[in-house]
């Protein structure tokens, strides 16, 4: 039985002559990602930017998000987000901090029990105020910087320090994009999106592993390749795992994009994202980057100019020099 393959075998595709337009193309992405983030900003959830939930059952039938949504529109609250969740009854009422304090808060959250009681049953009601929620911003940032120098302190003792380079660029490449990715979209940024990053951080470092482990054996074993093909080589081995290690982790997020709901759209779309850089980091970045770091091969290296041995002189006979 004939295994499935999504590549060809034995592919020798010139990924290395690709790098004058992949690096180019990155740093306009990255560039296009920090000022989108300066100016846009991201749309922080109800966990970074503090407001209220009221988790509601629909106590026969299903939910209506669309007349709870006008509800919320008619006491003038502010931006009121709807979602539905597990069952069809269950959903999500979601809104920002109120001008006036904690007062004004729960005076609000008062007139939406009135109004929701009649049909709803609530189930839960969870307030975060502006404090909470830059104690969550605080502790969501140090957990993905710790996580990240964990892993690639990691990368450092396993690898030479050029490939560790190689690595900590594509990760910070990905994670550069994908941010610009949630500020482009205006994706809800939350606590899922933190889960969502460390995601993509673990994917790319593995991708990045794979390829780095690959052209440390190809090294050893072709020494007088130049550096550029031995890469090529090396890229070309792993491309099949590449292609169907991206291609099932892609339909899967897609599964959970078309049937997970609101609740994890979020992280859905973003590590859809992330397989996507990943994948292209792994083959345009990190490996590049050897070249320019001076990994050399043995027909890559400059040979050395050899020293010739000073030659003795032969002492002048005697008799010539008195002649």
């Amino acid at each position: 039985m004939k295994l499935l393959r999504l590549a060809p075998e034995n592919t020798k595709l010139g990924f290395m002559r690709l790098r004058r337009f992949s690096y180019p193309f990155s740093a306009f992405l990255s560039i296009v990602s920090v000022v989108t983030f300066l100016v846009w900003g991201m749309n922080f959830g109800i966990d970074f930017a503090g407001g209220t939930v009221l988790e509601l059952r629909a106590k026969s039938g299903t939910a209506d998000t669309a007349e709870l949504r006008k509800m919320g529109e008619g006491l003038n609250i502010g931006n009121v987000e709807v979602q539905g969740f597990g069952t069809p009854s269950d959903v999500t009422l979601r809104f920002g901090v109120q001008p006036g304090g904690a007062a004004a808060q729960e005076t609000t959250v008062s007139k939406l029990r009135d109004l929701v009681q009649a049909n709803y049953d609530i189930r839960r009601v969870e307030v975060v105020g502006p404090r909470v929620s830059g104690e969550l911003v605080q502790s969501g940032t140090l957990g993905v910087v710790v996580s990240i120098f964990a892993v690639l302190l990691y990368l450092w003792f396993r690898f030479e320090w050029q490939f560790a380079v190689g690595a900590i660029i594509a990760t910070m490449h990905d994670l550069l994009l994908t941010v610009g990715f949630f500020s482009v979209t205006h994706l809800e940024f939350n606590t899922t999106s933190i889960a969502a990053i460390l995601t993509i951080v673990g994917y790319s470092l593995n991708e990045a592993v794979v390829v780095l482990d690959r052209i440390r054996e190809m090294m050893r074993k072709y020494k007088r390749m130049s550096t550029a093909d031995m890469i090529d080589l090396s890229v070309n081995a792993v491309l099949p795992r590449t292609i169907m290690t991206a291609t099932t982790v892609a339909l899967a997020l897609l599964a959970l994009v078309l049937f997970g709901g609101e609740v994890i759209k979020s992280f859905s779309l973003a590590m859809m994202w992330g397989v996507v850089v990943g994948t292209y980091s792994s083959i345009f970045i990190c490996s590049p980057i050897l070249i320019y770091l001076g990994v050399r091969t043995e027909a890559g290296a400059k040979p050395l100019p050899t020293k010739q041995a000073p030659t003795k002189q032969e002492p002048t006979p005697a008799k010539a020099r008195t002649a």
